[in-house]
């Protein structure tokens, strides 16, 4: 299926979606039909991520073996790592700041016609540990089987770089190896060709079930908070394109683009997993070396979730804002500290910015029963963020792919 053709089916899919949705939501009647609806339904999408999660390990491993070996020496690898890691931390500084600030100007907490949910009340979000020493601990595997196994992101890039990094030392020696798992990678990314042949159905699946079990009721009611943060979001996009001209000139519109497609797919079935591969593909097609979007792309998954970082410091204020709370300048300063560490650990955890969140709110004595607040629209706001998350990689990869001389204009024109 062409590109643009998946593009317009996959919007198409998301239109009835909604349509099929609400026809069941409005006349599905008593006795659990729409509940049954919403259940079978959602097979379709759960195939559809379980067959992109099956290839997310073996695609991430080999990419990024790849391309860390075929840098040469320790040096290059060591430069296009200290440039990567300074966008990295540049973007989430600037992510979760403006998050901060667009709550506290907007101030969608303040005034919520809606009945709080008793202080005492679970949330029914598991809170993981958060701490910098459990971050650490965690980041590293025991075993790359485990890791591959559960899809823990972190841990594979981890050993993928020590992996790619030897491999790089060994030289000729290595370089047999290194053909056999580029070879791998490409079948991974044949592979994704087919199941993205998928990808409208799954997409139909998804929005149908959420909006039969919520109607679109849920989407006036919370009208407020989500506008808000969608027009965060918005903005946050034009930062991202705005700070991706200054190295790319016109080129970032072409870049914005060509990645139309994973971008769609991500915000309809609010997965980034989902559109990493096409992501990847459609990178090297825009002109990025394979050896540098191979490594910047799955260390991103990892450190440079954008729209997932401005939503964890969104969510946090917007509740602290429910309750009447009020926070500091300092105690708001040392939220976004506390989550530039913990937002890193967000790869591969299942509703990962509500488990970041719900450890952040009880550092503030913010109750965590306001994530009751927002779980029943997270999935909308999921979508925005996941979109989010796939172009800030995808403008990390083509900026340090420039700032290595490595990419190719030929493809998309002078800049």
């Amino acid at each position: 299926m062409q590109s643009k053709r998946l593009t317009q089916y996959i919007l198409l899919a998301l239109v009835l979606g909604i349509v099929c949705g609400y026809i069941v939501n409005q006349h599905g009647g008593e006795g659990g039909f729409i509940t049954e609806f919403a259940s079978y339904i959602s097979l379709l999408t759960d195939i559809f991520l379980r067959l992109i999660k099956m290839i997310i390990a073996p695609l991430v491993f080999t990419t990024l073996v790849v391309g860390i070996a075929r840098m040469g020496d320790g040096a290059t690898i060591g430069r296009v790592g200290a440039k990567t890691f300074g966008w990295f931390i540049c973007m989430s500084l600037m992510s979760l700041l403006l998050g901060l600030i667009m709550v506290n100007l907007l101030q969608p907490g303040v005034g919520l016609h809606l009945p709080l949910p008793d202080v005492n009340a679970a949330s029914g979000v598991e809170k993981a540990a958060m701490s910098l020493k459990d971050f650490l601990h965690h980041a590293f595997p025991t075993s790359i089987i485990d890791a591959m196994g559960k899809n823990e992101i972190l841990q594979i890039v981890v050993f993928a770089i020590f992996f790619g990094v030897a491999a790089a030392a060994l030289g000729p020696k290595a370089e047999p190896l290194i053909k056999d798992m580029d070879m791998v990678a490409h079948i991974m990314l044949k592979v994704t060709t087919y199941i993205m042949n998928f990808a409208p159905v799954a997409v139909f699946a998804a929005v149908a079930a959420v909006v039969a079990e919520n109607g679109l009721r849920v989407l006036a009611t919370y009208g407020t908070f989500m506008l808000s943060f969608y027009g965060s979001i918005l903005l946050l996009w034009l930062v991202i394109m705005l700070l991706g001209s200054l190295f790319l000139g016109k080129s970032v519109f072409r870049l914005a683009r060509s990645i139309r497609e994973p971008v769609l797919l991500a915000f309809s079935t609010a997965s980034s997993e989902a559109a990493y591969p096409k992501t990847l593909e459609n990178l090297e097609r825009f002109g990025c070396n394979n050896k540098i979007a191979s490594f910047v792309l799955p260390i991103g998954y990892s450190f440079n979730l954008d729209g997932s970082m401005m939503y964890c410091t969104f969510a946090t204020i917007f509740i602290a804002q429910a309750y009447g709370i009020e926070l500091t300048l300092t105690q708001e300063i040392m939220m976004l500290l506390i989550l530039m560490v913990t937002s890193k650990g967000m790869a591969g955890v299942p509703r990962a910015s509500l488990v970041v969140i719900a450890a952040t709110l009880g550092q503030f004595n913010i109750p965590e029963a306001g994530l009751l607040l927002i779980l029943g629209v997270d999935h909308f706001l999921d979508m925005a963020r996941s979109a989010t998350n796939v172009l800030g990689n995808a403008v990390a990869t083509a900026v340090v792919s420039k700032w290595e001389g490595e990419l190719d204009t030929s493809k998309h024109g002078d800049m």
